[in-house]
């Protein structure tokens, strides 16, 4: 049939049109056209598909993973309502003896809506470290925060000796993480060259979650969808090891803090474990600093955030708007006529000041 022949061609004419094409409609499955395959395209641009194998796939990797943390979490719940309130009036006990002054210079570390209080032994993060990055992490010197309290020894860590937890002498450093609503800390793994394994964590003041494999971004503070929730009760004994401890971050969210909380981390320090070295303050200014670049000046309007931004980077943004050739001419030698032009200026400004200063030539 002439109109049937006709549309084989237009088919055959289609996929031997340039490469792309082809490209596309293998990756659309093979297969020819007609109206299911136009049907198959319509839809993969209607819906996205590629946006929906991603995240069929990515699932898939994220339920995997969500099973390894699952695997490698130990929860038990030890503490009555009565034994958490005696160690909870402890706690406010620490709160008010820190507010008082009564602690070593190193024993606690303030942050928005959290304040931690080391016990035992002490290490250097975030902020304070010179070089940021997982392993930059160093323990204080001996005796720069105080000794583990003896109702954390008799309350809790003897709870879970008896319980089998963790084993008697296990345990050189508490940390108790002190948030109010709204606080959080960010996504991390418990440094693996300072601390053994398992992690030991235990809940108090009201119920929460602790979080595995989010994202943080800033200015506003947003989180990405967790791969794993752990809820936290009140009284409640976290045990991390393994997966969950060592190949995956955890954290906890603004949004999962609705009360007051309080957690007691127990865990054993690496007798390798480095340490900060007795001369060496926290941060130590560089040698020698390169002089700060001068800002060019604008006539755009200013920009609200620039003062929560580096002045560096500022400039960086205001050289990537301007054309590539501009920026090779900046930093390409001066022609002859640049030469030539300076010298005549030069010239001119020593006669009329009748001196031989060298005069600086403006930069615009």
């Amino acid at each position: 049939m002439a109109t049937g022949s006709g549309f084989s061609d237009l088919r055959d004419k289609l996929r031997s049109m340039p490469p792309h094409r082809d490209d596309y409609r293998t990756s659309n499955g093979g297969g020819g056209g007609g109206a299911g395959g136009r049907n198959k395209r319509r839809r993969r641009r209607e819906s996205d598909d590629d946006e929906c194998e991603h995240s069929d796939d990515s699932g898939e990797l994220r339920e995997q993973e969500a099973h390894r943390v699952r695997s490698s979490v130990l929860q038990k719940s030890i503490f009555t309502p009565e034994e958490c309130a005696r160690i909870e009036g402890k706690i406010d006990e620490v709160v008010a003896a820190a507010e008082a002054g009564l602690y070593r210079e190193h024993t606690v570390d303030r942050a928005p809506l959290r304040n931690k209080y080391f016990f035992g032994e002490g290490y250097t993060y975030g902020s304070q470290l010179e070089k940021r990055g997982p392993g930059q992490e160093r323990l204080y010197r001996k005796g720069q925060v105080d000794d583990i309290p003896s109702w954390v020894h008799e309350l809790v860590i003897q709870r879970l000796v008896a319980a089998g937890v963790v084993p008697e002498g296990f345990v050189n450093s508490a940390v108790i993480n002190d948030y109010q609503p709204g606080g959080c800390i960010v996504s991390h793994v418990d440094p693996l060259h300072i601390f053994a394994r398992p992690i030991v964590s235990v809940s108090f003041f009201s119920d929460s979650a602790l979080c595995f494999g989010c994202r943080f971004q800033f200015k506003p503070i947003r989180v990405s969808e967790p791969v794993f929730v752990l809820p936290v009760r009140r009284g409640s004994v976290t045990v991390l090891s393994g997966y969950a401890a060592d190949d995956i971050t955890h954290c906890i969210r603004p949004q999962d803090i609705k009360e007051r909380r309080a957690v007691i981390i127990l865990r054993k320090t690496r007798p390798d474990a480095p340490r900060l070295d007795s001369d060496s303050p926290l941060r130590s200014a560089p040698a020698e600093r390169p002089p700060p670049l001068k800002a060019k000046r604008s006539h755009r309007k200013a920009d609200p955030d620039a003062a929560h931004r580096p002045r560096v980077l500022e400039m960086d943004k205001e050289e990537n708007r301007r054309p590539s050739s501009f920026g090779q001419r900046r930093h390409s030698a001066p022609s002859d006529d640049d030469r030539k032009r300076g010298d005549d200026d030069d010239y001119d400004d020593k006669r009329r000041d009748g001196s031989s200063r060298k005069v600086k030539m403006r930069r615009h």
